[in-house]
């Protein structure tokens, strides 16, 4: 088995210049698979900055071909490599955790081997003084003696307001997104939160799950998460999801911006008339599919007039009706009940599937059994 050693020293290049330096300088010495060192050769390294633990998120890759000196010892600056994920630039320094992954192949391909991990015990400190404010509207946060989180904002014709509480602010982002460890807490694929009054979605979660918030599907963009209260504030700790379930995720208005979590199923309501109603089997969610589905038994043309899905887990935002306005099998928020076509005298059975994304949007399936 090839073992490879590095010695990683970091430290920032240069601070006192006009332009905010896109690099911070790295050493390793390469070995080869009988422990010398490779002097005077030809390697590659891919050089990776990962988010809060040493597997946690990809935020920026880059790749390097250099050659070794008579020591065998590598001198590169991380940020002028070539880019192959993110952005150096978009990294945000300011919060969390970041560590170093250094990957090498000693004669200079691309088979490359981790040679280790390390975390960055102090953070360049030109790239966070770039990054204190992250994006537009999101201002400077100041932290108080006693922990208290304060936002310095200006206006858009220049006022400056003075610092308010994150914690009872209720001031957020125009667009929030959800992301979490559901999808590795990767920002660009993030949910856009619907604003309906409240900030609302809607996902199957597993049991311990663990959700944040974030400004934009940029991994430098400002994350929230929970104080000790629940409240949403930034750079909070995720919020854990207890058990399994469909949840409707939702941050009021109220001071603080608190965020709740319904765990809950849809209803089904049937529009019938007459006689012998149909009638509707509990309703069953399939997790590898991301589908719901039931069975509506006794189905005729004289005692069914099309049924609606009920979105009812309580909240500030209240109850909200799926149907499908166009009867092209998309759901609709507010939509007009769903039919079943080529319905006669005779009693027939269907099985009807759908799906609720992030955003009560969805689509659904009518089969006859």
């Amino acid at each position: 088995m090839k073992k490879f050693y590095t010695t990683i020293g970091l430290f920032i290049a240069t601070l006192l210049t006009a332009q905010v330096p896109q690099a911070f300088s790295y050493q390793t010495i390469a070995f080869n698979a009988s422990g010398a060192p490779i002097a005077n050769g030809n390697v590659s390294l891919k050089v990776s900055i990962l988010e809060n633990t040493a597997t946690g998120p990809v935020l920026y890759t880059e790749t390097h071909n250099k050659t070794t000196n008579a020591k065998g010892l590598v001198n590169l600056n991380i940020g002028q490599g070539t880019a192959t994920t993110g952005t150096f630039g978009g990294i945000n320094w300011g919060t969390n955790t970041k560590f170093v992954k250094v990957e090498m192949d000693p004669q200079g391909g691309s088979n490359y081997t981790n040679v280790g991990v390390n975390q960055l015990m102090s953070v360049p400190y030109a790239q966070v003084s770039k990054t204190v404010v992250t994006g537009a509207g999101q201002g400077i946060t100041l932290v108080s003696p006693n922990g208290t989180n304060y936002t310095l904002n200006v206006s858009d014709s220049g006022t400056l307001n003075l610092p308010v509480s994150s914690g009872s602010s209720s001031q957020l982002p125009a667009n929030l997104y959800m992301y979490g460890s559901y999808n590795n807490f990767t920002a660009t694929s993030a949910d856009l939160m619907r604003n309906d009054g409240s900030k609302i979605g809607y996902k199957y979660l597993p049991a311990n799950s663990q959700i944040k918030f974030i400004a934009a599907q940029n991994a430098s963009a400002q994350n929230y998460g929970s104080d000790s209260q629940t409240n949403l504030v930034p750079n909070g700790s995720a919020y854990n999801i207890s058990s399994n379930g469909f949840y409707k995720i939702e941050i009021t208005n109220f001071i603080g911006n608190p965020v709740r979590t319904f765990n809950f199923s849809p209803g089904i309501s049937l529009n019938t008339t007459g006689s012998g109603s149909p009638v509707v089997s509990p309703l069953s969610y399939n997790p590898a599919t991301s589908k719901f589905s039931f069975n509506v038994t006794g189905v005729t043309s004289s005692n069914f007039t099309g049924f609606t899905i009920i979105l009812s887990p309580g909240g500030a935002t209240g109850t909200e009706i799926l149907g499908d306005n166009l009867n092209d099998g998309n759901l609709d928020i507010n939509g007009t009940p769903m039919l079943i076509p080529n319905l006669t005298s005779t009693p027939k059975n269907y099985k009807v599937e759908f799906n609720i994304n992030f955003d009560a949007t969805g689509t659904y399936t009518i089969t006859q059994i």
